[in-house]
C-alpha cells in the first residue's frame, strides 16, 4: 500500500460516474475501498473507474442483507453511495442506521439534484445538472446551441471531486470532534461553485451572457484553437501582453498594427480570420518546433491516442499502462507518500473479503 489514505476504509455502493470516480481517487491515495455490487457484475479490466479496489456481490434486497453491510460499514470510515434520495433509507442503510452502528462514519451522498429541493427525486444526468447552474449556456461557439463538455463539469468536477473534497474535510473535522457526518454532494452545487470565477466577471459587465463573446470562450483570437494545414489543430492562450507579443513575433505579425489592438472585442473576428490564415499555413508539427515550450502559451491538441505519448506526458508518466489500458496515473503527486499505481479492479472471494474487514464468518446473500 501507498499514498497518503493509508488506513482509511470506504465501502463503496456501486453506481455510475461520478460515485466510482470519487472512489476511485481515494482508492488512487492509497485507501481500501470495498465496492458492493449487484450479483451477476461482470469483473472488466477495462473499466478504469473500476480500478485500485475490489468488489462484494450483493443483493441489498435480501432478508439480512442491509444487517451485513452494516457490519462492514462498523469498520469503516467513509461510505459512498450515489442513488436516489430516499433509495438507502429503504434498504435500511440510510444516515440514521449507519451513524447508529459507527458514529465516526462520513456519509457521502452523491446526486444530480441534491437530497432536497423541488428536482431532488427526479431523474438526470450530467448535461440537466449543469444547465440550470448557468455553466451548460456558456459553452459553445457564437451563434450555436450550447455544447455539452462532455461530463467533467457535472459528474467528475462538480460532482465526484466535490464529493471527493467533501470526504477529506469532513475526516479533518473528525479528528477533533470524534463524529461523523453526512455530506450532501449535489452536482448542480458543485458545477455553480465550479462557475464562481465567470460570475464574479458577470457582477463587473466584464462576462457577457453570450456565448462566444467573452474572454476564455473562444471569442478573442488569442484563446481559441486553430486549424492546420494537415487538418489538426493547436491551442493558443497568450492572453498576457509579454505573450501576445510572441505570439506575433512567432506568426509574423509584429509590424501589423491591426493587432496592436488585442483587447478591443470588435477587432477580434477580424484578427482571429487572419491568425486562422497563418496557422493555416504550417502543419501542427512545424508550429510545435515553432513554439512549443516557448511563453507563447501554446500546445498541439492531441487526440487520446496521442496525448499519453506526448513527451511531457511521458517525462511526468501522466499516464499508464494495466492489463493493456492506458489511462491516466493517480494525480495530485505526493513527495513523501507517493500514490502507487493501481491495478485493474480484483476479483476476491467473499470469505476473502470479510476477513480483511474483521467480519469473517458472515454468510453473504449473493
Amino acid at each position: 500500500m501507498a499514498g497518503p489514505l493509508q488506513g482509511l476504509r470506504v465501502v463503496e455502493m456501486m453506481g455510475i460516474g461520478p460515485g466510482p470516480f470519487c472512489a476511485m481517487m481515494l482508492a488512487d491515495m492509497g485507501a481500501q475501498v470495498l465496492r458492493i455490487s449487484r450479483p451477476g457484475t461482470q469483473v472488466d479490466p477495462t473499466d478504469v473507474l473500476a480500478r485500485g479496489r475490489t468488489t462484494l456481490e450483493l443483493d441489498l434486497r435480501a432478508p439480512g442483507a442491509a444487517e451485513q453491510v452494516l457490519a462492514m460499514i462498523a469498520r469503516a470510515d467513509v461510505l459512498i453511495e450515489g442513488y436516489r434520495p430516499g433509495v438507502m433509507e429503504r434498504l435500511g442503510l440510510g444516515p440514521d442506521a449507519c451513524l447508529a452502528r459507527n458514529p465516526g462514519l462520513v456519509y457521502g451522498r452523491m446526486t444530480g439534484w441534491g437530497q432536497h429541493g423541488p428536482l431532488a427525486k427526479a431523474a438526470g444526468h450530467d448535461i440537466n445538472y449543469i444547465a440550470i447552474t448557468g455553466a451548460l449556456n456558456a459553452v459553445g461557439r457564437a451563434g450555436s446551441a450550447p455544447v455539452p463538455p462532455l461530463n467533467y463539469v457535472g459528474d467528475f468536477g462538480g460532482g465526484a471531486m466535490m464529493l471527493a473534497f467533501g470526504i477529506v474535510c469532513a475526516l479533518q473535522e473528525r479528528q477533533r470532534s470524534g463524529k461523523g457526518q453526512v455530506i450532501d454532494a449535489a452536482m448542480t452545487d458543485g458545477a455553480a461553485l465550479l462557475s464562481a470565477m465567470m460570475y464574479g466577471f458577470h457582477a463587473k459587465g466584464q462576462w457577457s451572457n453570450e456565448r462566444g463573446d467573452n474572454l476564455l470562450d473562444g471569442a478573442a483570437h488569442f484563446y481559441d484553437t486553430y486549424v492546420c494545414a494537415d487538418g489538426k489543430f493547436v491551442a493558443i492562450g497568450a492572453i498576457e501582453p509579454q505573450f501576445y507579443a510572441l505570439l506575433r513575433e512567432h506568426c509574423g505579425l509584429v509590424d501589423d498594427e491591426a493587432f496592436d489592438q488585442q483587447m478591443d472585442p470588435r477587432a477580434w473576428p477580424f484578427l482571429k480570420s487572419r491568425l486562422a490564415e497563418v496557422f493555416r499555413s504550417k502543419t501542427r508539427q512545424e508550429w510545435c518546433q515553432m513554439m512549443e515550450g516557448t511563453d507563447v502559451c501554446f500546445a498541439p491538441v492531441l487526440d487520446w491516442d496521442e496525448a499519453p505519448t506526448h513527451p511531457h506526458n511521458l517525462s511526468r508518466q501522466t499516464f499508464y499502462t494495466e492489463a493493456g489500458v492506458t489511462q491516466p496515473s493517480p494525480a495530485p503527486r505526493f513527495s513523501r507518500t507517493p500514490a502507487a499505481q493501481p491495478t485493474a479492479v480484483a476479483a476476491q472471494t467473499p470469505e476473502a473479503l470479510l476477513k480483511q474487514w474483521g467480519v469473517a464468518g458472515t454468510f453473504l446473500a449473493a
